[in-house]
């Protein structure tokens, strides 16, 4: 066993039970308000969704439960199945925010978990945002650390890592010890779980992954709370999640270094397309092309768009028999940035696709490992794009940091725009202007109150 493995999860533990919201300078206090604005933005937005709408209907008949908020719906639910709804509305529309290093997807698993069971217990915005940070903190590190591992294994890094972080959340605000902490995480190694198998038929079960994490989370950190126990080496032992989930290959010192000191929610990308973020590099680099010479769809001949292996492998497809298949699709990505450049959810819609300059684009676009992509990869998601017009000019890029990475970040302003025009039309605007206030004043001592008033 390497070294630092030893005791890391009772470090993750300890750190979770002893970190307290003084310890969270105010460059993470805002960084969390900028995730809890694009968290918003995504719920609202996906709540529309028809699988957000199946589960919604199916927990109305069940749960006669009135404790949590569910997201843009009227209804409460109880903190668990409230959690698994909003987690399964922030991954709608796959516009939720991630972790390169990890990749995965914070937002729609921390939030859902620490919202509901804030909300139940009547917990202060002080206390949500120190839990929220820490759920941030356990989940990323985690992911990171197994990554890339896990996903060549088949598993969605997302629902792994994110029910370990939704623990750490939830014990946070129950105020549990370091003790009942680690039988928290313990507990969660056991409900880990998330296939990518989604990918091959455009399955919607990837939409339920964030909030089954969430609820999962949740679920262990009461548990443990009653005093049922987890194994104290849940990612370091024998039979751990280091050894069954990452077959060993598990980098110890991303886990822990920097514990305390660096905190992973300010290191979160946002996304500015709709759609899978390993090839926003690709699609960023397409409309650069696309501005720079004038482009026109009719003009291209071949596109050659060089990712990196986890990137290419599931995602170089070209049907697009789902709203999931074209999200997951580097061709459609493609070829609709080329077409529409700014592009929003509304153009992985059927009467999008189906417009005879995107078909003949997806079926020209071609995607490949490329070797430097590969290389850097996951320190950086990078991307290459070559255009061949029928004129017989070619050109060419190279992305290294997509739009919304620490390297070239969305500003507040662009959130702020992220959430009006995907918001708006949901809930009005009136409403949005009202949560975009609640958001930026979240600390104030009515926080929560007010956020969930308009939700």
């Amino acid at each position: 066993m390497d070294d630092l493995a030893s005791g890391a999860s009772a470090k993750m533990a300890a750190h979770v039970a002893h970190t307290r919201y003084e310890n969270l300078s105010p460059a993470v206090i805002h960084a969390f308000k900028r995730a809890l604005l694009d968290h918003v933005t995504c719920a609202v937005a996906g709540s529309a969704m028809p699988v957000s709408r199946a589960l919604l209907s199916y927990f109305q008949e069940n749960d006669a439960s009135r404790v949590a908020t569910v997201i843009a719906s009227g209804a409460k639910l109880s903190a668990a199945n409230a959690a698994l709804v909003n987690g399964a509305n922030t991954h709608g529309l796959d516009f939720d925010d991630g972790h390169t290093h990890g990749s995965a997807h914070p937002s729609g698993v921390i939030f859902p978990a620490a919202l509901a069971a804030a909300e139940q217990y009547g917990c202060t915005p002080q206390q949500l945002m120190l839990s929220v940070v820490l759920g941030y903190d356990v989940m990323v590190r985690i992911a990171a650390a197994m990554h890339p591992a896990t996903a060549q294994r088949g598993f969605h890094n997302t629902p792994l890592a994110g029910v370990f972080g939704a623990a750490a959340a939830v014990a946070s605000l129950l105020k549990l010890d370091a003790a009942q902490t680690n039988h928290a995480l313990g507990l969660a190694g056991s409900f880990a779980g998330g296939i990518r198998q989604y990918l091959e038929a455009g399955a919607e079960v990837k939409r339920i992954h964030p909030g089954k994490a969430a609820r999962d989370g949740l679920l262990c950190a009461e548990f443990a709370r009653r005093g049922i126990t987890g194994p104290g080496k849940i990612l370091e032992g024998r039979y751990g999640f280091a050894e069954t989930h990452a077959g060993g290959q598990f980098k110890w010192n991303r886990l822990l270094d920097g514990l305390g000191e660096r905190f992973e929610i300010c290191h979160v990308y946002f996304k500015p397309y709709p759609c899978c973020r390993h090839y926003h590099a690709v699609m960023d680099g397409i409309r650069l092309l696309r501005e720079q010479h004038g482009i026109k769809p009719q003009d291209v001949a071949s596109m050659r768009l060089g990712i990196y292996a986890v990137g290419v492998h599931g995602h170089d497809h070209k049907h697009c028999d789902s709203l999931l298949d074209a999200q997951m699709s580097a061709p459609v990505g493609a070829a609709l940035a080329l077409v529409d450049g700014d592009v929003g959810a509304h153009l992985f819609l059927p009467e999008s696709l189906q417009r005879p300059e995107v078909q003949r684009l997806v079926k020209l676009a071609d995607a490949y490992v490329d070797e430097e992509c590969e290389r850097i990869y996951p320190g950086r998601r990078s991307g290459s794009v070559e255009i061949a017009l029928n004129d017989g000019r070619r050109m060419a890029t190279r992305v290294l940091d997509p739009k919304g990475e620490s390297e070239n970040p969305m500003s507040d302003a662009d959130l702020e725009c992220k959430f009006s025009v995907n918001c708006e039309p949901v809930i009005g605007s009136e409403k949005c202007r009202a949560l975009l206030e609640a958001v930026w004043q979240f600390d104030r001592d009515d926080g929560i109150r007010r956020l969930l008033r308009w939700l």
